[in-house]
Formats: structure tokens, sequence, C-alpha cells
């Protein structure tokens, strides 16, 4: 859930940035404004009548509310106001609310209205508003679309020549589709914006030709942009050979992107010239703002606050630039003196060193270029706004990152699951928690590649896996399935391969490796691997050899880069490591063996993900909304009340701190009870002495009670046995990558040292939670090890569903233990729960649209 309490910007269909806010009693004079500026049509659509002028008494409606029952959201460009949305409810505590909003002439048609639905719908929510009502003229087209096409079932009445709508504004799918779609585009058309300019001013290249300015001046220059390249020079009337102007505008030519490296305190008088030019957007190269400190990091925020009130977005600060090689646009606006060939791989880079090293590494291994963006501090443009535009980019088909943090995870995870269906993800990505990540341990290593894996992303470790990656998908077709045809001339590199498939999961197909021998020729290799491209027991293929010795072949013979071709006609993904000679283009080489397998296993794990079906978000009976609300009202906290709410039952437990205290619980609960230390940590350890089983009267209870007392401490919590079955844990906490995590596995010492976890992104669906039932390397004992019976493990997946749902729905839960979970045949008990409740705070990714 998110609030509008304070300013937010929001990005218009065109692309460019407003602000929203609540509005204040001294924006009088601003709606005055705004109201003279509308056309006679907009004010009779809106007003019913000419209302030529605003009545005094009327403005001192419009702008004091109590943001509460009635509500107001002003839109800004820049400080002018452009339009106001606000609800009315129709009497105290009513659940329906009249809503209206306006949109100056100027900006009507770029998707203000929706904008503002969506936060006053929120808004509304947040106190107590179920449905909204609206009255329209039937002449209104555009207002009555802007209602319909929201996704909301909006029932419809005519009378007295006016349109009655009434609609519920509860979330539901169809609205956050739209939504979501909405926000694709917006932020797509953003990128777009700064990808493809007309024009493009550079700041702070000097007239000598040093510096940082006057690098990427000449790098812009010589890649051979197709528009208009204008340095920015107080005093120079040339710089690098072209004409320089003492301000943008002067230059009478569209610029519609700003590349800046003049010193932190000169940004602000850039933005502003920049915005007077009709720039869209900023790429800001140069350094010292929030990775320099707190000084930094305020001028980094005047910064972004400047630029979106002029409708432009920022890449960077701290960045090393953005690139385009489309033949239409070639624009180099970075730091690399040299971009590689135009291709289909779009490149983010969160560090600006590292782009340099990355994109000239890509250039020397021959992996065409799409488009570039280095954001450095992230102050707005992220790799999540890159995901959305290449999505739908004709010129890109992978998708390589390089990300250092995760300024929106919950927004990665669910774009990556859906653009991975269309188009590969790499990332090279951190697994390390921040300090301060959470208080409870999170996925581990292995785990958080699982959790990559689960979002369809191709996590890796090494630039140089990030590029291996990259060369195979941008070259070769998926893999149909996991079984290898290795083919060779030396025994000991085929064995290299089958070990190395082994190791990947790869599977060597029946009847490799195929061994030619040292002594083959090119006809006879040649003849194998078109052998094996034939097959249909192989879906891929590994090409291995080493030259021969000299002496046994002639030249024309040892040449046996020129049999690989062959292996191309079935259409099955190849790599090759080669000891001698060089690959011909398309084809994945790699030094070594190892690296060309660990390359095909990855990619081979994605496509399995692509053929994996999606799963579904199942109906949950025995949720009540409203109810886990009242549990979290911060005067009565109930976490016990939050869990029923989404139908998990806890065995009731009842603290005693005495003797007496626990004989008296035992009896309220009936015999016989269990006794356990009250710590959380020792409530399940029986190993230690504990837990006490079974106590089938008031005398063992004390004579329980008095020998934990003395180990553990007075106090106790007293619970009714229940039957035995397999001990389990179910966790949720927040992961820096990921957002709300669920995770799964089972109870006991040994599973918890060995870190025996799965672990899955919110929300679940019904397979990620059948899932994490059998990932635990444990899970053996779940399905009837050694003659045990079976437990039920659809009640384990429903229980999952439910706390993958809660996590989903309530920001506020910064963390959940149930432990331990029973498993029986028959159904699932769980004895204990912890649950750890934040403040009130947005999470990234809930709620209307912002940036």
């Amino acid at each position: 859930m998110t609030t509008v309490d304070q300013p937010v910007d929001v990005l218009l269909s065109d692309g460019t940035t407003v602000q929203l806010r609540p509005i204040d009693p001294s924006d009088g004079p601003g709606v005055v404004a705004m109201h003279s500026r509308f056309s006679e049509r907009t004010r009779y659509l809106r007003y019913f009548s000419p209302y030529p002028r605003i009545p005094e008494r009327d403005l001192h409606r419009f702008v004091n509310v109590d943001h509460r029952d009635r509500e107001a959201l002003v839109v800004l460009a820049g400080e002018q106001i452009v339009a106001v949305g606000r609800y009315e409810r129709l009497g105290p505590a009513a659940p329906d609310a009249e809503v209206a909003f306006v949109v100056e002439d100027a900006y009507q048609g770029r998707g203000i209205g929706s904008v503002l639905l969506e936060h006053l719908a929120d808004a509304a929510r947040r106190h107590g508003i179920v449905n909204f009502v609206a009255e329209v003229l039937p002449a209104n087209g555009t207002m009555l679309r802007v209602f319909s096409d929201f996704g909301y079932q909006v029932q419809r009445q005519f009378a007295d020549g006016v349109v009655h709508l009434t609609f519920p504004i509860a979330p539901t799918e169809a609205t956050l589709e739209v939504q979501r779609g909405r926000e694709h585009r917006t932020e797509a058309r953003s990128i777009a914006r700064l990808l493809a300019p007309r024009g493009v001013a550079v700041y702070g290249a000097s007239a000598t030709g040093q510096g940082v300015g006057a690098a990427v001046l000449g790098h812009l220059r010589d890649g051979g942009f197709a528009g208009a390249v204008v340095p920015v020079h107080p005093t120079a009337s040339t710089v690098a050979g072209l004409p320089a102007y003492p301000s943008a505008v002067d230059a009478g030519s569209p610029v519609d992107l700003a590349v800046v490296s003049v010193p932190p305190r000169a940004v602000e008088g850039v933005v502003a010239d920049a915005a007077a030019a009709g720039a869209h957007g900023l790429v800001v190269i140069s350094a010292g703002f929030a990775e320099a400190g707190g000084e930094g990091a305020a001028a980094q925020r005047a910064l972004v606050r400047a630029a979106h009130a002029a409708g432009m977005r920022v890449v960077g600060p701290n960045c090393l630039g953005v690139a385009n090689t489309d033949p239409s646009v070639r624009l180099n606006a970075t730091l690399a003196p040299r971009l590689p060939a135009p291709g289909r791989v779009g490149i983010f880079s969160q560090s600006g060193a590292f782009g340099v090293a990355l994109l000239a590494e890509a250039d020397r291994r021959g992996l065409g270029l799409s488009s570039f963006v280095s954001a450095g501090n992230r102050a707005d443009v992220s790799g999540n706004d890159l995901l959305q535009y290449w999505q739908d980019d004709p010129g890109t088909d992978v998708i390589m990152l390089y990300l250092e943090t995760f300024g929106n995870p919950r927004k990665f995870a669910r774009l990556a699951r859906r653009i991975g269906r269309d188009k590969p993800v790499l990332a090279l990505a951190s697994s390390a928690r921040p300090p301060g990540a959470g208080q409870v341990a999170g996925p581990d290593e292995v785990a958080v590649s699982a959790l990559f894996a689960q979002s369809g992303v191709i996590r890796v470790d090494t630039v140089g896996e990030l590029l291996d990656v990259g060369v195979l998908l941008a070259h070769q077709p998926l893999p149909a399935g996991d079984r290898v045809g290795v083919v060779g001339n030396s025994s000991a590199l085929c064995g290299l391969a089958a070990t190395a498939c082994a190791a990947q999961g790869l599977t060597v197909a029946a009847g490799y490796p195929v061994d030619v021998g040292p002594r083959a020729g090119v006809a006879e290799y040649a003849a194998a691997l078109a052998g094996a491209a034939a097959d249909e027991r192989v879906d891929a293929l590994v090409a291995v050899f080493a030259p021969p010795l000299p002496g046994q072949l002639t030249s024309a013979e040892a040449d046996f880069t020129a049999a690989l071709p062959v292996a191309f006609a079935a259409g099955k993904p190849t790599v090759a490591t080669f000891l001698v000679g060089r690959a011909p283009a398309g084809v994945p080489a790699y030094p070594s063996v190892e690296e060309a397998v660990r390359a095909l296993g990855r990619v081979t794990a994605y496509a399995r993900w692509l053929r994996r079906p999606a799963g579904v978000l199942p109906e949950l009976p025995r949720v009540d909304a409203a109810a886990a609300q009242a549990a979290l009202r911060p005067e009565c906290l109930d976490p016990a009340g939050l869990l029923t709410a989404y139908g998990v039952d806890v065995v009731e437990s009842v603290p005693a701190s005495s003797a007496d205290g626990a004989v008296e619980a035992a009896y309220d609960l009936g015999f016989p009870v269990a006794l356990k230390a009250a710590a959380a940590g020792l409530r399940h350890r029986l190993d230690l002495g504990a837990v006490r089983l079974d106590l089938p009267d008031a005398a063992t209870v004390r004579r329980a009670y008095a020998e934990m007392a003395a180990v553990f401490g007075a106090d106790v919590l007293v619970q009714p046995m229940v039957p035995p079955g397999v001990a389990c844990v179910v966790e949720l906490v927040e992961d820096p990558a990921f957002g709300p995590v669920v995770g799964f596995g089972l109870g006991g010492v040994a599973t918890e040292l060995l870190g025996d976890r799965a672990w899955r992104a919110v929300p679940l669906t019904d397979l990620d939670a059948a899932e994490l039932v059998d990932e635990p390397r444990a899970a053996p004992l779940l399905r009837g090890h050694r003659g045990a019976a079976p437990v039920d493990r659809a009640a384990l997946t429903d229980l999952l569903l439910r706390v993958g749902r809660l996590a989903d729905e309530q920001p506020r839960v910064r963390a959940l233990t149930l432990n331990p979970v029973l498993a029986r045949p028959d159904g699932i008990s769980v004895l204990h729960a912890t649950v750890r409740i934040g403040s009130v705070v947005d999470r990234p990714d809930t709620g209307p649209r912002r940036l």
C-alpha cells in the first residue's frame, strides 16, 4: 500500500514526468490560474455549466479538505497546477464517495486522469470507502473511457441527461493488469525518448579537448550520430570542431537529450537550460552526488526534483552514459571510445567503470549490441526501466544486466517473470545480503540462484560467464531438452566434457561421447557431428577437439573448424572448445570445456523454465482481508488474529511462570499436555530437554516444570498434545533482491545446520508452493521414507500459499516463522508462530504508479 501524504512523481503516457500531491489551502491561486486556462468546453464538461470563474466560497471549499472524507489531489507540471482530482464521501461513515477530476486542455489525453483515479482510489480505500460514484455528461467520452478502461465493474444509469456511474474500487486482477500495462508503456516510452534523440546537447565539454565532457562529445561526433550535436559553452564559439552555443536554446535545432559533465554546483543551471530547449532527459556523467556523502545526496535529490518538475528523466548521476547502435540513430553518448558492432543484445550496467570493461569485452567476443545504459547512482532511471523498454524493442533479443543492488526488488522479479517468457534475461548480481537486510537469516547462495531461476533470470557469477552465456543466446537456438551429444577427437577432452555435463545437471545422451580419435580428419569429424546433430536422442552438441600430432594430417585435413557448420543443420545449439584454430562466426567458442558446458547448462536451465507451466494464483477459502487489517491496527496489534484471517490455525499455547500456573493451564486445555520453554529458540528443542511431551497428570506437569525452570527459566508454554508428525519449518523474510520470500524446510538441528531450505518469491503460485515442498534435500521424509506413511503434502502446499498471500498483501509483516509445523498423513498442526510487525511504510511495487 502506498500513500500520497508526500509529493510523488509519476509518468504520463508520453513518457514525461509530473508531480502529484494532496491539495493545500495555499493552492487557491494556482487553482484559479488553471481554471482561467480551461476552454469553455472543458468547464462545461466538468461543471455542467459555463462556470466562468470560481466564487470565493467554492474556492475555499475546493482547497480545504480533511484528507479523509474529502480528499483532493493536484498534478503539477513544474510549479503550475494542471489537474485536480477529488472524492467526497456521501455521508458520515458512508461506503460510497463521489469522484471527479479535471485536466487543463494542454495536458488532456496524456494519462493524467487514470493516474489520478489510481491515487484517489488508494487513498479512499485506506479510509474505508468501498465504491466510487460519478456523474458524467454523455458528451464527455474521454472521461467515460477513463472509468470503463480501468478494469472496474462499472454500473451505468442514464437519467436527467447525465450518465451515473458506480463501481467498487477494490483492486482486482483486471485493474492490476490495466495498471501494470500502463506502467509498462509509460516507462518504455520514457526510455525510448532517451535512446533515440533528435539532438544531443553536451554540457561541460572544454574547448581544450580535455576532460570527461570533451571525451563524450568526441565519441558522439565520431560515432556518426544521426542528429544534431550541440556543445554548450559559456564563451567558446567552437568546441571539438563543432559550433558551440552559450545555451542549448540558441542552437535553433531540436534537443531531446542533455549530456552533463559539469560540477554538481552547476547542474541546476544546466537542468533549467535543457528544459528550456525542450529536452526529454538528462545523462549526468558528473560525480560528486550521493556516492560522495550527505551533501552530495541532497544535491542528487535536488537534481531529480528539478528534472522531474521539467518533465525530464535522469540517467545517473555518476554514470558512464547511454548508447544506441541502431543505424538510424548511431548514438554513443558514453565514455567508451568504441562500441561493439550493432547487434541484438541490450546491456545495462550499474557501474560506469565496469560498463567500459563490459563493452570492450563484448566487442572482443563479437557480441553485437543493440543499446546500452549505465545508470550510476540510479537516482531515477534503473534496470527495471530498461527491462520495460527492451521487452518491446524489436532490435533487442537478449538482455544482460550488471546489478550491484536492487532498488525495487519486487518489481524486478515481476518484470523478469514476464519478460523472460519472450526474451532471456542474464544478470550478474551479488547474492550477498547487505547489513541490516533482515533480522532473520534468509536465502543462501544456492537459494538466491534458485530465486533468480524461479523468475526466469539466468544468474551468473562472473563477467566472463555473463559474456559466455550471452554469446550462446545471441547466436544459437534454445535446446529442446537436457540431452547432450559430445563429439571430439580426444578421449581426455571427451571425458572432461562428460564430467562437466554431469556437474551442470545435463545428461550425456546414450551412445556418447563419440571419440573419432586423434588421427581422424575433417571429413570424419564432420560426419560424426552431422550424425549427432541428426540424432533424435540429442538436444544440444558439445564439440571438442585438440590439434593432431605434427605430421599426422595435412593442413586441409586438420582444419576442424570447417566441420562445424554441418552441426547447425538440425537447429540444435552447439558449443565448442578449440585447442587450435578459430571458430567460424556464430559459433560460441570457449577456451575450456568446463566454460563451454557451464554456458550450455545455464541456457538449458532457462529453456527448462520456459517449458515449465507458469502456475496460477489459486482462490483460498477462509481469507478475510478486513479481519487482517483489523489485526494490524497499531492500537491493538493481534498477530494471532492476523494468521487466523489467512486461515492459518495455530495450536493454542497458554503461558505460565509457575508450577501452579502450568497445572492450571493443563487442566483448562485437557491432559495430556506438552510443556515447552517459552523462549522462541527453545520451543522446538526436544534434544535439549526444553520440550516435555505427553504429560498425563498434574504431578508430572509439576515435576517437568521444576526440571525445566531450573535450566531454562520460569517462563513456559503449555499446549495440548497433538498427533506426532514430521517437523517442518515455514519462514517469511524480506530479501534485498526479491522482496518478500517464503522458505520451507524440515525441522531439526541437522537440517538447520545445513541450511536445507527452499525459497520462492511472492506471490506464490500453486506450482511454486508444490515445488517448495519437494525441493529440500530432506523432502523424501515427507513422501514416506523407510516405510513411513507419506504426509499430507497438499496441506503443506495450502499452508505455504496462505503464508505467501499474507506476505504479498500485508507489507507491515516483516518476518514470520512457523516452527514446528507437524505434517502427518491426515493433515498438519502449526505449533508455534512468530510474527514481526513493522511500521506502515511504502513497499515498492505496490499501490498506484509512482517513480
